[in-house]
């Protein structure tokens, strides 16, 4: 991607940051207000995101304060601006309702990303996590310019595992110890989708498909 003039934003991601609906499911970029709907979300959460989280020591499950919430906000909308990252707050008829993210990002010849993923569990069980996630591949594979999206799950997750199979994610091989998870270095299976997977849109084809009843029932998938 070009590069900005000095003291500019070095990769500007091409249609970033933007608003996705599909019906009452959204995605919009990630705010500093956030912090605050991050913090109640999360705690409350806590005990259904630990076995699925990466560990973030700067960023615990439960907290008080507000300082480590806005502090990775700060730093995934840095990343945003310098073209690694999207960040987006999942939404349900308006309310905050979870986080998409895809980021590692890598241009040149690869042009991949990594998808990741956590939803509020009063509202798995709706189709949420599966559309949100099709509307963030499609924008990345047909307006970003991405070729190829990855998504990193624990085997234990078999519902994480189940939102990207009904999606057609293809499983990959498994990645030994890839990420710090609940304490501990895991184990996570590779899925993978590019854009000549789907020709016609991620979205269209879960359409087709049909969204199934607690097909987002777990937590996370990839970080």
């Amino acid at each position: 991607m070009p590069e900005a003039p000095e003291g500019r934003d070095v990769n500007r991601i091409r249609g970033w940051p933007i608003t996705l609906h599909e019906g009452p499911i959204g995605l919009r970029p990630l705010r500093l207000r956030d912090a605050g709907a991050l913090r109640e979300t999360r705690t409350r959460n806590a005990d259904w995101l630990r076995p699925w989280e990466p560990t973030y020591p700067e960023m615990p499950l439960k907290t008080t304060g507000l300082s480590p919430y806005v502090a990775m906000l700060q730093a995934i909308r840095r990343e945003a601006r310098h073209g690694v990252s999207m960040p987006w707050a999942i939404t349900y008829d308006g309310v905050f309702a979870g986080q998409l993210t895809v980021s590692a990002m890598v241009w040149g010849s690869a042009r991949s990303a990594q998808v990741g993923y956590w939803i509020d569990r009063a509202c798995a069980g709706r189709g949420i996590t599966p559309t949100a996630v099709a509307l963030a591949v499609d924008h990345s594979f047909f307006t970003v310019g991405l070729h190829r999206i990855e998504a990193s799950i624990r085997p234990e997750n078999q519902a994480s595992r189940r939102v990207v199979e009904k999606l057609g994610f293809r499983e990959e091989g498994l990645r030994r110890r890839q990420l710090h998870i609940d304490g501990a270095w895991r184990d996570h299976v590779s899925y993978a989708l590019t854009i000549e997977d789907v020709p016609g849109g991620l979205l269209a084809r879960w359409r087709r498909r049909g969204r199934v009843a607690g097909s987002d029932s777990t937590a996370g998938g990839a970080p």
